[in-house]
């Protein structure tokens, strides 16, 4: 109570300079971590970001090993698969460096970011609502870096991998830039990191009396086709097995919302 009536008491610039000091703060730790994380893209390039391009990564050999000898599933292989980049622009390269050691220092720092901006709000708050907020930020967190995890190890590669190895033509080869390459790397990645955050913003709105858990039982069905067309559009491929493994774990916090929302009350 008494962070409250301190924060009454402040006044609009007193508040605004205690924005302006989180925000700094803030700035100076993701400068911080894209200057470190410049300094080492190089070897995170050729370790991490470029390993999906070779046909050794993780998930194409997991891959041919659960397709090896399963009837009427196309035998997956990882010998022949290499995806080689071409940079078409002069500038392109050394601007990619700045821009993708910016990116991932704002991942990689996102929970320190909120935590200065909780540190900002946290007066205004009640203990019961402090509580909620902790919860949240637990979970969101967890929740983006498991979808951030999920589009590295599992939808990119799947989605590269198809597109890299479609031809509408034979007289027609791929060449793939670097600028499009960065491009789908990022928007997947970020994009099941969003989607993953759908259990989150579910409990917040169950918590706000705006969604319950009927909500989610009466539309299963419609759910499960909207999830098998997102999960085409993510991954367009007409392989069943990797449509399913993308589809699964997107499933899976359908019924993970449904969960965390509390059920609806009887009349």
């Amino acid at each position: 109570m008494a962070d409250n009536q301190q924060l009454q008491e402040m006044s609009f610039w007193e508040h605004l300079d205690a924005l302006r000091g989180v925000l700094v703060r803030i700035a100076v730790v993701v400068v911080a971590m894209a200057l470190v994380l410049f300094v080492f893209m190089p070897d995170i390039f050729d370790e991490v970001i470029l390993a999906p391009c070779r046909g050794d990564f993780v998930l194409y050999r997991l891959f041919a090993h659960v397709t090896e000898g399963i009837p009427g599933v196309p035998q997956f292989t990882t010998e022949g698969f290499h995806v080689d980049l071409i940079n078409i622009q002069l500038a392109s390269q050394f601007f990619i460096h700045m821009s993708t050691s910016f990116w991932l220092a704002l991942v990689l720092s996102f929970p320190v970011v909120l935590y200065f901006l909780w540190t900002f709000v946290a007066p205004a708050l009640y203990e019961r609502e402090k509580r909620g907020v902790r919860t949240a930020f637990v979970l969101g967190n967890l929740m983006f870096f498991l979808g951030v995890a999920v589009g590295y190890f599992v939808v990119f590669p799947v989605t590269l991998r198809f597109l890299a190895d479609y031809h509408v033509s034979a007289m027609v080869p791929n060449q793939i830039s670097l600028d499009s390459y960065m491009d789908t790397f990022l928007m997947l990645i970020f994009v099941m990191g969003v989607i993953f955050e759908l259990p989150l913003v579910s409990w917040l709105l169950g918590v706000a009396g705006v969604l319950h858990r009927g909500f989610f039982a009466r539309y299963r069905r419609h759910a499960i086709v909207a999830l098998l067309i997102l999960a085409a559009f993510i991954t367009p491929t007409g392989d069943p097995f990797t449509l399913t493994i993308v589809f699964l774990p997107i499933y899976v916090l359908y019924e993970l919302s449904a969960l965390l929302v509390r059920p609806e009350r009887a009349e």
